[in-house]
């Protein structure tokens, strides 16, 4: 995916499905299927992503905003349990900030 200029600012919900499409793309839609992704679904508790999947989702984010966004950077900020922890909407609201 390109990285695209983006003049107007993406809502939640846009955000959301954005986001879904990346981890669609990166853990596969068979596995997708099975699974009801919310903005509430933890990265390694519900969608059992591993490091290496993470690190390609960020990719893809960076791909799409270019430096607008510090994903990695803002990742790098935490501390272990708040990783685990980390959800889709804290991410979604990361980026809408961000943007």
């Amino acid at each position: 995916m390109d990285t695209i200029n983006h003049t107007l600012k993406l809502n939640h919900e846009e955000l959301f499905t954005l986001l879904k499409g990346f981890i669609t793309e990166v853990i596969g839609a068979e596995f997708v299927e099975e699974m009801d992704i919310t903005p509430d679904s933890s990265f390694t508790k519900d969608l059992e992503m591993d490091s290496i999947e993470i690190v390609s989702f960020s990719e893809k984010i960076k791909a799409y905003f270019g430096d607008q966004i510090d994903f990695t950077g803002w990742l790098s900020s935490m501390d272990l349990d708040q990783l685990i922890d980390l959800d889709l909407s804290m991410i979604i609201n990361y980026i809408y900030e961000c943007q």
